[in-house]
């Protein structure tokens, strides 16, 4: 995971959207991969300060990270996956359905 720090943007979050919604660690800029695990591709970086909105989670790749050590990976839209180690979900759990 990218650990620059860069609190110039914030990411929006849906507001009409039911799924949960859930802050970054704060001062990190976190990468977003092709599917649940550091062997796939990075396809964006998310800014510090940022948020996600989760739809849905799945095991992968174990990652260290300021919230612990998850297996947890967070599906923030069509084939894209952070870890939850970087996300604030306020629980070291699923908290929401799992991926199909």
């Amino acid at each position: 995971m990218s650990v620059e720090n860069d609190s110039s943007q914030v990411l929006a979050a849906d507001a009409t959207s039911s799924l949960p919604t859930f802050p970054l660690a704060p001062g990190y800029r976190v990468n977003v991969r092709s599917g649940p695990g550091t062997n796939y591709s990075i396809i964006d970086v998310l800014p510090a300060g940022g948020y996600v909105t989760i739809r849905c989670q799945c095991p992968g790749t174990n990652i260290s990270g300021p919230y612990g050590t998850t297996n947890i990976w967070d599906c923030i839209g069509n084939g894209r996956f952070v870890s939850d180690a970087y996300v604030k979900t306020g629980s070291d759990g699923y908290v929401a359905g799992r991926c199909a």
